[in-house]
C-alpha cells in the first residue's frame, strides 16, 4: 500500500499539482486517502517505516496530504510533527541514500515547514545537495520567514494565533508567503 501512495504522488498527473493545487484535487485527496491519513495519525501504518518508500509514503500522507485535504485550516498542520519524526527516523537508517532527487525532497519538506529554527537549518543543510538546487530558495525563504518571526505567520489564522504589528504588515505585503 505504501508504494501505490508513491505511485500516486510521483505520478506525472499529480507532479503538476504539487504546488498548484485546485479544489478539486484536494477533495480527490479527502475522498481518496482521508482513511489513510487517520491510519497514519493513529500510528497504524508505523511498519511502514522498516523502508526507504515506506516512509517516503508516510512522509507524503502526513505532511503533504493534509495541506490539500484541510486547506486552510488548523487540522492541515495537525500531524506535521509526527511527519518529521518518521522523516529523522528516515535519516538516522539513511533512507534518503536509496531515493532519487526528487523523492528527497519530499522526505525532507517536513523540516522546511517546521516553525523551529532548528529544523529550519537542518532543512537548509538537507536542501544544499546536487539534485535539489531548485527548491533551496524555497527553503531559504521558509528558513527566513522562521528566523524573523518565529513562526509562519500565514498559519496564523487558521491556528487561532494573534499576528504582531510586524506580522500584519508582512501578510499585506507582496512578500507575504501563503502556501
Amino acid at each position: 500500500m505504501s508504494q501505490d501512495v508513491i505511485d500516486f504522488w510521483f505520478s506525472d498527473r499529480v507532479r503538476k499539482l504539487w504546488f498548484n493545487s485546485t479544489p478539486e484535487f484536494d477533495r480527490e485527496l479527502r475522498e481518496s486517502y482521508r482513511e489513510t491519513w487517520e491510519k497514519a495519525k493513529r500510528g497504524e501504518l508505523d511498519h511502514w517505516k522498516r523502508t526507504a518508500e515506506g516512509c517516503l509514503a508516510l512522509v507524503v500522507i502526513l505532511d503533504q496530504f493534509p495541506l490539500n485535504m484541510f486547506r486552510d485550516t488548523a487540522e492541515s498542520y495537525s500531524t506535521e510533527v509526527q511527519s518529521r519524526e518518521v522523516a529523522r527516523h528516515a535519516l538516522a537508517l539513511e533512507f534518503d541514500r536509496s531515493l532519487e532527487s526528487g523523492q528527497k525532497a519530499f522526505l525532507y519538506m517536513p523540516f522546511m515547514h517546521s516553525e523551529d529554527l532548528a529544523d529550519q537549518k537542518l532543512a537548509l543543510e538537507l536542501f544544499d545537495q546536487p539534485g535539489l538546487e531548485s527548491n533551496l530558495r524555497f527553503v531559504r525563504h521558509h528558513h527566513d520567514i522562521v528566523a524573523k518571526y518565529g513562526r509562519f505567520p500565514h498559519r496564523n489564522a487558521a491556528l487561532g494565533r494573534d499576528n504582531t504589528e510586524a506580522e500584519i504588515e508582512y501578510l499585506n505585503s507582496k512578500e507575504a508567503f501563503s502556501g
